[in-house]
């Protein structure tokens, strides 16, 4: 059993427990948001028309993200994290409660609700990723990070988990229950995060506006392995993600129902958790960048079964496959980014990394709509699980500094 000594830190199991329910709510709202939409468009619209209109809700989340990412990077630098997160949970409440009203509405005025609300929760993501992902290196001392790295890890695939497979189930009652479940979860991550004795702001000096942003930016881009681990993931689930079109694969190739997709959604997290266990128990300290580059490769592989396949349980053994191999991946990245970035840019830093994984996966959500548009639902994962293949052979080549990457060391603080 890994320690569970990190959560004796008040202020961080405090954290841990927002940081929880915010992904449970959101996978349960996915699920809601997909099948409510798909089941809307589908009465009027074909397959491959109705998976191009899903693809369409990830861009509607993604393209505040990229408008405002960086500001909210600079933000969570120079305002306090905590008010950040207080102020973006309470939003986010505000719009689940739209979806929750958006049945009761006419089809087309439903669709305008859902995307509208899209937009609103874009420009929320655009704040509190950065916000939360800088405060949380601040609630745990330097040699306790990885464990809290994988107890975070572990409790998102947990919710990950159990909130698709419980949408799934509530989704029979209508998406207004789901919605209202996830509400509720939000306002416990509200308190929660608002209770919690977080350490007093830092404020950056002699930098300002447009510098700071365009620090963070050139720090990535001078850290060759910061460089790699980041758009590694971006081009890998930008081209191979498969989540926009799963209501696609359940309703029209598996033939199941809402139970079915949350399944699907469940499945990859069973896969991650499984691994984000292991590493709570023993983290990963050598050989770290073979590591990542050989978890997507597999995943690569397993997204290529999973097209193919036509049986629900091999579908969710090929979806737990990629979510191990995404977790490995996700790991590094995230001790990557927390271990070797100063106190001082860490908003910044993960600004950007949170604009390439927004990229990757509402732009992905949106790739994914467009190649299924074209090249049918089964074309488009194959595609993205051959890129996937490619990508991770290429960066043996592009980014060798990661690929060699053995051991992970802290930089120095300010």
């Amino acid at each position: 059993m890994p320690s569970l000594s990190v959560f004796r830190h008040d202020a961080f199991l405090r954290y841990w427990i927002m940081r929880q329910a915010n992904s449970a709510a959101r996978q349960m709202m996915a699920v809601a948001i997909g099948w409510q939409v798909y089941d809307i468009a589908r009465q009027t619209r074909s397959v491959e028309e109705s998976a191009l209109l899903l693809g369409m809700v990830g861009l509607a989340q993604f393209a505040p993200v990229l408008l405002l990412s960086l500001l909210g990077g600079q933000a969570a630098d120079r305002l306090d994290r905590k008010m950040i997160l207080v102020i973006s949970n309470i939003g986010r409440g505000l719009l689940t409660l739209v979806l929750a009203a958006s049945p009761f509405f006419a089809g087309p005025t439903a669709l305008w609700m859902i995307f509208s609300t899209s937009v609103g929760l874009g420009v929320l993501h655009a704040f509190a990723p950065a916000a939360s992902s800088a405060l949380f290196a601040r609630l745990v001392p330097r040699d306790e990070l990885r464990q809290a790295i994988a107890w975070n890890s572990l409790g998102f695939e947990a919710a990950a988990i159990s909130g698709p497979a419980i949408a799934g189930l509530l989704y029979i009652a209508g998406p207004t229950t789901v919605y209202a479940v996830s509400f509720v979860l939000t306002l416990i991550s509200i308190y929660a995060i608002w209770s919690a004795r977080t350490p007093k702001h830092e404020h950056v000096h002699g930098v300002h506006g447009a510098a700071l942003i365009l620090e963070g930016l050139r720090y990535v881009r001078n850290n060759r392995i910061v460089l790699g681990a980041i758009s590694l993931d971006l081009i890998v689930v930008l081209f191979g993600g498969v989540t926009a079109l799963l209501p696609v694969f359940a309703r029209d190739i598996l033939h199941t129902d809402t139970v079915g997709l949350g399944l699907l959604r469940t499945a990859p997290a069973i896969g991650a958790a499984i691994i984000a266990f292991i590493l709570a128990s023993k983290p990963l300290t050598r050989r770290v960048g073979m590591w990542m580059l050989v978890a997507i490769a597999v995943y690569g592989v397993a997204m290529i079964g999973f097209a193919v396949s036509t049986v629900l349980l091999v579908s969710m053994l090929m979806l737990a496959i990629t979510g191990a191999a995404d977790m490995i991946s996700v790991y590094i990245r995230q001790s990557i980014i927390q271990l070797s970035t100063p106190q001082s840019m860490r908003g910044r830093v993960s600004s950007v990394e949170f604009m390439f994984i927004s990229a990757s996966n509402e732009l992905g959500e949106f790739e994914s709509g467009v190649a299924a548009r074209f090249l049918g639902p089964v074309g488009a994962v194959l595609m993205g699980g051959v890129l996937a293949l490619i990508t991770a052979a290429s960066w043996f080549k592009l980014f060798p500094e990661l690929s060699n990457a053995d051991e992970l060391k802290p930089a120095d603080e300010d």
